[in-house]
């Protein structure tokens, strides 16, 4: 049941899945229509198509490589161990920074929905919260986990049936119009991008996966399949109701879709399940995230004091109190909107070397069909590149930073 480090394997298939779906089915649905809109207008769904494409080549690509390295880190892990030291640093790097904004990014969700104005106080509130509950342990936060799902599902299925059903929605709108360009609808993929990554959270939990060689690949495409479920359903319902233009200046799209089409009493339910929302998010998040310091920590890619497990609760405990702790600094002065591309772009890099590193792996290894990480290569590093200019810039800085970080550290170590 244990391993050398202290961590328990405790997730069986189901926990496993719960947790990939609590990362993806989150705020994201909430939030993400909206500037993907504004980015490809009527070819929202070609963007979502693209996005999930890209997804399910990333899947795969570690869904085998977590079968063969089943440790806590994801792609830190295989691209240290597939293609050296640096480049498993630079992924580790990179979902680090990206995943922070994104935890950011939902607890300002939290706050937005339940108390508009004062965003930023129930945003660092909700992080101190999530956090003491991954303290206490990984199991019970699956287990709250799959409570959140499954209101959140409920939530968005009648959203749906409402949406749908009225006889106020067009489903003319749902065909692309003449406006619609290429760069529009890969921009568009990159932000969706945002809210598919969240399968990712069950390879970083390898350490705490029972029989991880069987359980990690079966439970991320499970994951990812019923995401994209729920997602082209959403997508089509908020378009329907509400056409490309006002979708795309919609801060929430869903309550709008619900209201635009007559069911005005039931926009409460959709907020409050869009806090519920945000909230399995963040708490899956601040999990995947600490996971990943504590194999950096390991590693001395980040401070040593960083790599330790509780005794009692088995839990990465200062890694989890150091990612609670920037998350709330972060979400007492970020922008939300701002911080989905920036999040998009560290966590399409992280995948990059995921797929580079599936690449290395020989058919006795579990390699999966050539094609399938070279599209999600290509996919990854074309959607990166295709986020707002402000997105990019941002990233390649902080990316810049992280190798600078690199290089002089590992010049004071040949001293």
């Amino acid at each position: 049941m244990t391993v050398s480090n202290g961590l328990v394997r405790r997730l069986g298939t189901g926990d496993a899945v719960v947790v990939g779906l609590g990362s993806m089915i989150g705020a994201g649905v909430f939030v993400a229509f909206g500037p993907a809109a504004s980015a490809a207008g009527s070819g929202l769904l070609l963007g979502l198509a693209v996005a999930a494409l890209v997804a399910y080549c990333n899947a795969t690509s570690s869904a085998r490589l977590a079968a063969r390295y089943p440790e806590s880190g994801g792609t830190y892990v295989y691209g240290r161990e597939r293609l050296g030291d640096f480049w498993g640093y630079l992924a580790g790097w990179g979902f680090v920074v990206g995943k922070t904004a994104s935890c950011a990014a939902m607890a300002l969700t939290v706050g937005a929905y339940l108390w508009p104005g004062r965003e930023h106080l129930v945003a660092v509130a909700a992080v101190v919260v999530l956090t003491a509950v991954n303290y206490a342990g990984v199991h019970k936060a699956a287990w709250l986990t799959r409570v959140i799902v499954a209101v959140v599902l409920v939530v968005l299925a009648v959203a749906v049936v409402a949406s749908l059903t009225s006889g106020r929605v067009d489903l003319a709108r749902l065909e692309p119009s003449t406006g619609v360009t290429v760069a529009g609808v890969l921009q568009a993929a990159g932000l969706l991008f945002f809210a598919f990554a969240g399968y990712a959270r069950i390879a970083t939990l390898g350490e705490e996966v029972r029989d991880p060689a069987r359980t990690i690949p079966r439970a991320i495409p499970i994951a990812l399949g019923l995401t994209l479920v729920v997602y082209a359903a959403v997508a089509v319902a908020v378009l329907a109701a509400l056409g490309p233009e006002r979708l795309a200046h919609s801060a929430a799209p869903v309550a709008d879709a619900v209201r635009a089409a007559g069911a005005a009493p039931l926009v409460t339910l959709v907020r409050v399940g869009a806090a519920v929302a945000a909230l399995g998010s963040l708490l899956a998040l601040i999990l995947g995230v600490s996971r990943t310091v504590l194999a950096m920590a390991r590693d001395a890619h980040l401070p040593r004091a960083l790599d330790a497990v509780h005794p009692r609760s088995r839990v990465p405990y200062r890694a989890e109190l150091a990612v609670g702790t920037v998350v709330a600094v972060i979400a007492a002065t970020a922008d939300v909107r701002g911080a989905i591309g920036f999040s998009s772009f560290g966590v399409l890099l992280y995948y990059a070397i995921a797929n580079a590193s599936a690449l290395t792996l020989t058919a006795e290894e579990g390699r999966p069909p050539r094609v399938v990480p070279l599209a999600g290569l290509a996919g990854c590093l074309l959607l990166a590149f295709s986020l707002p200019l402000s997105s990019t810039l941002a990233g390649c800085a902080v990316l810049a930073a992280g190798v600078l970080a690199w290089v002089v550290r590992r010049a004071l170590r040949s001293r």
